[in-house]
């Protein structure tokens, strides 16, 4: 069966999106590893189907899968699959749609897209370096004097498959902070088991751990080797963080068609 799709990208963070909204042909875990494969199918960090929704609550229905066959939310993927959505003219300026972790508001405005996150009431400050935030997935923080040269695959994937989150892991994020309310951040990707480009759900938490450390700031924009994102909110007195929202560019690269064999 050739299954028509899109690669596109957000910060470097990259994407296989397929309109799923006309056909319900089954996908199998093993078929979405191959097309997420760099060496033996399309490639990506993740695969992305716009759904219909049965209930009629929002305009689609997100459904995210990473290289390995697992679900999660994704920030990047989300704005991504907004702007699918309204390139296939479902949806206006502004949506909602439904993810794994719930309903999300978004706004399209040519290749920039704003996505609502989820409001956090849980902020795990581990020590004055050292953060744990879920914004859809699990991120733990850790600040450094420099990033550049940190064996990212050696010391994200200890803590990944580390004890103290089995047993389904977390991400890893290794961020410096600039000044000024920007940060500078590289993400281990639990599901992608790599370094990627960009991590929406990453750059928000960092985001949010910067606010924990300075209270005064209602935005920050987020440095990461794919690109810059900024990340605005409000947090009251309780350390709880409303209105989130992730903003940046979301690109599409190519389209084209995929043999999927019965796998």
């Amino acid at each position: 069966m050739k299954v028509p799709f899109y690669k596109y990208h957000g910060t470097g963070n990259d994407f296989i999106l397929i309109n799923r909204t006309d056909w319900d042909y089954p996908i199998s875990e093993k078929q979405i590893q191959t097309m997420c494969d760099r060496h033996f199918g399309i490639g990506s960090d993740g695969l992305i189907f716009i759904e219909k929704d049965p209930k009629g609550e929002v305009d689609f229905v997100m459904n995210f899968y990473n290289p390995d066959g697992s679900q999660s939310f994704c920030g990047n993927g989300s704005r991504c699959a907004v702007h699918f959505a309204h390139h296939l003219g479902l949806i206006s300026d502004k949506c909602t749609f439904k993810a794994i972790d719930g309903i999300h508001s978004a706004e399209v405005n040519g290749n920039q897209v704003k996505v609502g996150m989820r409001d956090l009431k849980e902020c795990a400050k581990i020590s004055d370096t050292k953060y744990f935030l879920h914004t859809g997935s699990p991120h733990y923080i850790e600040y450094f004097d420099q990033i550049a040269e940190i064996d990212l695959m050696k010391w994200g994937s200890e803590i990944r498959y580390s004890k103290a989150y089995a047993p389904s892991g977390t991400n890893v994020n290794a961020a410096h902070y600039l000044g000024n309310g920007k940060v500078a951040m590289r993400t281990y990707e639990r599901g992608v088991e790599a370094e990627t480009l960009s991590c929406g759900t990453g750059v928000t938490a960092v985001a949010l751990s910067v606010a924990l450390q300075h209270p005064q700031i209602t935005s920050v924009e987020v440095v990461t080797p794919g690109g810059e994102l900024e990340v605005l909110f409000e947090k009251n007195s309780q350390q709880e963080f409303r209105n989130i929202v992730l903003s940046g560019p979301a690109q599409m690269v190519f389209e084209g068609t995929f043999n999927l064999s019965n796998e």
